[in-house]
């Protein structure tokens, strides 16, 4: 037997067991749920950057949590989590629900990408109320949507570029916005950047808007200091909270009180740029099925 050959045939177990471990944080398997397979008729499509930057399991993981913390900063998105939602039992629910719609839109089917957005817009409709000081808001408000969707288009492309391809080129981050925008109009968004001078200008603007408050440190905590589900997810796990505050701007660490990592940064990076290549090695094409991604094997769980 070549060598080549024996060393797949030695390693492809330990694929499978790494790649069914992630699978496992992904999808509930109480509730049924699949791992997310890729369709060419969905509203992207294989050639688009939305395919190449969501099939990248630990920077999506990186900037979901990054832009979490970034949307909390939102007075009326924190009191729509705070006020609708079961975000103190179940954190990690609602991180793997996000992760499952941006999985389905991103891969599925045209259909089912459709049924996944008009059901987060009937959620939407039912979420609404009143701020502290007194100003009624809803969650099918435009332009909190559009704080909503900026924040994710940013740290998910933010978490590629860092640890999958630094040198990605300008006009591709462009067309994801361009991609992006396709979601974020469906959704109800306004304004929906196109580019990332836009979506940056977009941010710049919505800064005056943004506050600090008890309630934001307590969602923030809970996010950072959610358990592992198991001993073997804990060490990725912690990294990947680690790599979410590296990544956000140092005026958002700021607003939420926690400390700038410069002494543990090289080794934050470098830990979790190990954690990628060991994951996207564990999903090569031989530790899935046919027409399954990274993103896809990994990722799954109803939209929220």
């Amino acid at each position: 037997m070549p060598a080549d050959s024996f060393g797949t045939l030695v390693a492809r177990p330990l694929k499978g067991a790494i790649a069914a471990q992630v699978a496992a944080l992904f999808n509930d398997r109480k509730r049924g749920e699949k791992p997310v397979i890729r369709q060419p008729d969905g509203l992207f499509g294989p050639a688009s950057v939305a395919w190449r930057v969501h099939g990248d399991v630990t920077s999506m993981m990186v900037g979901g949590v990054a832009s979490l913390l970034l949307q909390m900063l939102h007075p009326a998105v924190l009191a729509g989590v705070w006020d609708h939602s079961n975000f103190r039992a179940d954190m990690h629910g609602r991180l793997r629900r996000t992760a499952r719609f941006i999985a389905v839109t991103t891969y599925g089917a045209q259909a089912e990408a459709e049924a996944a957005i008009a059901r987060v817009r009937g959620i939407h409709g039912h979420i609404r109320g009143t701020l502290p000081d007194g100003t009624p808001y809803e969650a099918n408000d435009p332009a909190l949507l559009a704080w909503v969707h900026v924040t994710e288009a940013v740290s998910f492309l933010d978490a590629w570029i860092r640890y999958a391809d630094p040198a990605m080129p300008a006009e591709d981050q462009d067309n994801y916005f361009k991609e992006m925008a396709l979601i974020g109009r469906a959704l109800g968004a306004d304004p929906v950047p196109q580019s990332r001078a836009e979506a940056m200008a977009l941010i710049t603007a919505t800064r005056p808007v943004l506050r600090s408050d008890f309630r934001t440190r307590e969602v923030a905590r809970l996010v950072l200091s959610q358990p592992a589900p198991n001993r073997m997810a804990e060490p990725l796990q912690q990294l990947t909270l680690q790599a979410g505050v590296d990544l956000l701007p140092p005026w958002a660490r700021r607003m939420h009180g926690l400390p700038g990592p410069a002494l543990s940064r090289p080794l934050v990076r470098a830990g979790t740029l190990g954690i990628a290549r060991t994951l996207r090695w564990a999903f090569q094409r031989d530790a899935a099925p046919e027409g399954r991604s990274a993103e896809a094997a990994a990722r799954g769980g109803g939209a929220d």
